[in-house]
């Protein structure tokens, strides 16, 4: 008889983190990868695990309380001198970046972790590991995404909306950054408990605190009563923050220490209240911009953006267009209602500066006017018509050309920085994230994105 051959246990990772958040993502992620477990929330903590038990890596934030990462890995080294560790950071200063490597750090990755490239290095060190993701979720009704970039999006959704991570929704106006957190929102354990919205842009910054934190009676002119805040609403479920960046340096402050510890206090009340809703955060603004402009927290950046999604404008992923448009001009007509061949390839030209807002509420003016029956050149906005496409679609040259110069610039410097995204990412002066996105439409198309075998 052939013995049966022994099964190798998954590799166990170690994570150490002091941000609840990061270590909720990390945990989920690995854990749906086929990994392994074990956290501690500070370098003490870590080196009573390593202690009791080998693992195979060590992954570490590099600035936490009390001990560092850096002391934890040189400890950690003492107990086992060759274990691999992974240093994680929020601040990419070199010189520690140097330092971590002689003292034996396999390898260091800047916050917000690009996952792609954590589980890359993590199969670096351990070997690939057999997924338990599967097939992501079926997307919630009304939600469209046939281009592959949307549905990337939509999958990283789905790997990180069982954890209890922050999430930080960039993009432009209009591109549905609200509609990705309703189906982070929708997957998530807490899909039971309320999503409670707040556009910060839209709330004079006088009343933010109030409408976030709440108030007590007689707190300030006019408060008859006392009121519950948003935050309080909130607990048990998720609290959208949308269009962070209008948020003043003192509010800033005060949401800090929401995401640190969850406490909080009403406008006029000296009594901690405590709250565990879960933080989506959106902006369509460059927040690492403001950062260096004084104008934005970079500690509340970096706990707001355990996790950075980015949604892609409507012009970069052209397959949506004419999905989205007949799913609207459906809701606001009728299922009958057809595209004549001239609009057809009006709205496939245009550029969409507006995303997928302006395109509905095209779909909604061409609905009133078509009656029910076919959608025609003149029912469009003036702006969209083929007509006009020419001269407006994508601003002057060639889009096909433009993509193809994009093309040219990522995989030249993808090939030039060592298939290194970060590094990559900051040649090019676009986030991590989009690179991602660019980069697995680019695979999709067969182009060579990924470093040779």
């Amino acid at each position: 008889m052939t013995a049966k051959p022994k099964e190798t246990a998954a590799p166990r990772i170690l994570v150490v983190d002091d941000d609840p958040g990061q270590r909720s993502l990390l945990q989920t992620f690995l854990e749906r990868n086929g990994h392994q477990l074990l956290v501690a929330e500070s370098g003490e903590a870590a080196l009573q695990i390593l202690a009791a038990a080998p693992v195979s890596l060590m992954i570490s934030d590099v600035r936490m309380p009390g001990m560092t990462g850096l002391e934890t890995l040189r400890r950690a080294r003492q107990l086992h001198p060759k274990l691999p560790v992974l240093l994680v950071t929020a601040y990419a200063d070199i010189r520690e970046a140097v330092g971590a490597m002689r003292d034996g750090a396999v390898n260091y990755l800047s916050k917000p972790i690009d996952l792609d490239e954590l589980l890359r290095s993590i199969e670096q060190i351990t070997g690939p590991q057999t997924a338990t993701v599967g097939d992501p979720p079926p997307l919630p009704p009304g939600i469209l995404a046939v281009s592959p970039l949307m549905r990337a999006v939509f999958h990283d959704a789905a790997l990180i909306a069982p954890s209890e991570s922050r999430v930080l929704i960039t993009g432009e106006s209009g591109v549905g950054k609200e509609v990705l957190a309703d189906a982070i929102h929708r997957w998530s354990p807490r899909a039971k408990g309320p999503l409670v919205k707040v556009n910060c842009a839209a709330i004079p910054e006088t009343l933010l605190e109030s409408e976030l934190f709440g108030h007590e009676k007689g707190a300030f002119t006019g408060a008859h009563q006392a009121r519950t805040g948003r935050f309080e609403e909130a607990g048990g479920g998720t609290i959208f923050l949308d269009e962070i960046s209008e948020m003043s340096p003192q509010l800033q402050a005060k949401l800090l220490r929401v995401t640190q510890d969850g406490t909080f206090r009403r406008v006029g009340s000296g009594k901690e209240l405590l709250t565990n809703a879960r933080i989506l955060a959106a902006t369509n603004k460059n927040l690492e911009a403001l950062i260096k402009e004084g104008r934005f927290r970079e500690d509340l950046f970096y706990r707001l953006a355990v996790v950075e999604l980015g949604v892609p404008p409507l012009r970069e992923r052209r397959e949506d267009i004419l999905p989205l448009a007949s799913h609207f001009i459906a809701q606001f007509g009728s299922d009958q209602t057809r595209f004549s061949p001239a609009v057809t390839e009006g709205l496939e030209r245009y550029a969409w500066p507006g995303n997928v807002r302006e395109l509905r509420n095209a779909m909604e003016r061409a609905a009133l006017l078509s009656r029910g029956g076919v959608v025609l050149s003149e029912h469009l906005p003036g702006r969209v018509r083929p007509s006009d496409t020419n001269a407006s679609a994508a601003g002057p040259g060639d889009p096909q050309r433009l993509e193809e110069i994009e093309r040219d610039a990522i995989l030249a410097a993808l090939k030039r920085l060592d298939y290194n995204r970060t590094e990559t990412a900051k040649a090019l002066a676009i986030s991590r994230r989009a690179l991602t996105y660019k980069i697995q439409r680019l695979r999709e198309l067969g182009f060579p994105v990924d470093p040779p075998a």
